[in-house]
């Protein structure tokens, strides 16, 4: 009988769940109540708190169903990795094949990064996405330097330059592909993008260490 009522519990709680995702995507995060969501669902108001404190709290688990954008960042290690450049790509690389492929995580990555407005009501949520991207940019720090450690970048790259660089880079393509997933394939977009972006950290002058009073003037080369 408990493991039944847990069952049933579980089975409220994602479809509470859905029902999120729905409203959240045609409605954005701060206009809908949590009472929409629950007539949705088809439960009362109360098993929605029954199972979340607040529609924060709802957003936060539903953002867990999938790897948000600066989170899937910070699964690679942080230190003691051989291959840093390579744990960046293969994470970097299954975010775009598993948007393609996954319609929930498509949805879900569409409430975030076009849906989530940064208004006061949004207090809490918009302080766990950006929490999350702070966190990436440390893991991400993290992972540049340990790649010019083991050689895989120059010794003078500028790693506080290079860091919002590559960072806008991945997060900029998912929000080009999320406002037409029909204009190209993330998938294989996403793959060049990520070799083209390797690329200018292994070679662009840009983002190399300069002395103060040396700065770049044009792009002319």
């Amino acid at each position: 009988m408990a493991k039944r009522r847990k069952e049933d519990a579980l089975e409220t709680r994602e479809r509470i769940l859905d029902a999120a995702i729905d409203v959240f995507d045609r409605r954005g995060v701060s206009r809908p109540s949590l009472t929409e969501i629950a007539e949705l669902a088809g439960v009362t108001r109360g098993a929605v708190y029954g199972h979340f404190q607040n529609k924060a709290d709802l957003f936060g688990a539903l953002a867990d169903r999938i790897q948000l954008p600066d989170e899937s960042l910070c699964q690679a290690p942080l230190e003691a990795c051989e291959d840093p450049l390579g744990e960046l790509s293969s994470r970097w690389l299954f975010m775009y094949r598993e948007v393609m492929a996954n319609e929930q995580w498509r949805r879900i990555f569409t409430i975030i990064l076009r849906r989530c407005e940064w208004v006061p009501e949004n207090g809490e949520i918009n302080e766990r996405c950006a929490q999350g991207h702070a966190e990436a940019n440390l893991r991400l720090r993290s992972l540049l330097e340990n790649a010019v450690a083991v050689g895989q970048l120059p010794s003078d790259l500028d790693v506080e330059v290079a860091v919002p660089v590559v960072h806008a880079g991945i997060i900029g393509l998912l929000q080009q592909w999320v406002m037409n997933p029909e204009a190209f394939d993330i998938a294989d977009v996403g793959a060049r993008h990520v070799a083209a972006n390797l690329e200018m950290l292994q070679t662009s002058r840009f983002l190399r260490k300069t002395p103060a009073t040396t700065e770049p003037t044009s792009l002319s080369v």
